[in-house]
């Protein structure tokens, strides 16, 4: 998938969110008096990053519902106000270093040092190319705020996308062959063998052939002759449907049962009590929290040496 033009893609995000209001209805109802949305739209100006979010709950949106499925806790945050944007921007960021987030963005370590420390409120269009530095999932982002039919230049984007993520629930174990060729162990080798991976993993020779397969057709890993190389795209499966979220649970949970059943190294951890409604939601809101941290820890680990699973689970015996 090529990068995204954020300069061009800004000013149809904003139209996009206009829907069928005017555009100087539009700027009325965000406080100026001249069609500063006009100006916008035609690309002749870049609004400041908070004002997608003030637009966003101007078009009666809800400004933190597009981050509900990113690892970042906005509780305390207003994204309508630059130091909301500087906020989102810090817990994005995580352990990413300065000099990597600046290539990503093909800006000077300078500009991106202010971005991240909240010095420099980053335009919409730069605000836009830091979400996708920092999380590769610029499309889910946009897709939260608007269809993405909405957005002439993502229409094909997003279809892509959509074809690589059902490659994780048509062949499951090609997440975690992703994961494996970003390790370590792989890269030092001098040429891959086909059966390694299968090895590694546990798996059946047939199934690593078949989710090479898949991930080839999709455009998510490449042959360079010598090994398998993965492309930077986050293939996150939280926007998928319940049922095919439900498969990949059941795969992965069956996966831990015959873990257990044979002995295999881990944890395997569970406890059975009783508690108040009022802590029992506690609890469940602790459980997203880890998986919050969980994932911003992954995320900024480095290097790649253990491909893991973690098939975390909380629920309450008292059906119905």
């Amino acid at each position: 998938m090529d990068a995204l033009d954020t300069a061009r893609l800004g000013p149809q995000l904003v139209r996009a969110l206009r829907g069928r209001r005017s555009q100087p209805a539009l700027s009325r109802r965000l406080g100026y008096g001249s069609n500063v949305v006009y100006m916008w739209e035609s690309g002749r100006r870049d609004p400041a990053g908070s004002e997608l979010f003030r637009i966003v709950a101007r078009t009666g949106g809800d400004p933190k519902a597009a981050w509900a499925r990113f690892p970042v806790d906005l509780a305390e945050v207003d994204l309508r106000t630059p130091e909301g944007v500087a906020a989102l921007i810090e817990q994005l960021r995580g352990a990413a270093r300065v000099v990597d987030v600046a290539e990503r963005c093909g800006v000077s370590r300078y500009v991106a040092s202010r971005w991240l420390r909240g010095r420099t409120e980053p335009r919409l269009s730069q605000l836009l190319l830091l979400i996708e530095a920092l999380t590769f999932r610029l499309l889910d982002f946009v897709a939260a705020l608007v269809p993405p039919d909405a957005v002439p230049m993502l229409r094909a984007p997003w279809r892509e996308l959509e074809a690589r993520r059902r490659v994780a629930f048509t062949h499951p174990w090609s997440q975690a062959l992703l994961r494996l060729i970003e390790t370590e162990d792989y890269r030092a080798l001098e040429r891959a063998r086909p059966g390694w991976i299968a090895r590694r993993l546990g798996i059946r020779r047939e199934d690593e052939e078949a989710c090479l397969e898949a991930l080839q057709q999709a455009g998510l890993v490449r042959w360079t002759g010598r090994r398998w190389e993965g492309e930077p795209v986050a293939v996150d499966t939280s926007m998928a449907s319940d049922e095919e979220r439900r498969a990949l649970k059941l795969h992965w949970a069956d996966l831990g049962r015959a873990r257990i059943e044979r002995g295999a190294e881990g944890y395997y951890s569970w406890s059975v009590f009783a508690l108040s409604r009022e802590d029992y939601e506690r609890l469940r809101a602790m459980h997203v929290r880890y998986m919050k941290a969980l994932r911003q820890l992954v995320d900024a680990s480095a290097p790649s040496e253990v491909v893991a699973v973690v098939n975390a689970q909380l629920f309450a015996l008292e059906e119905g």
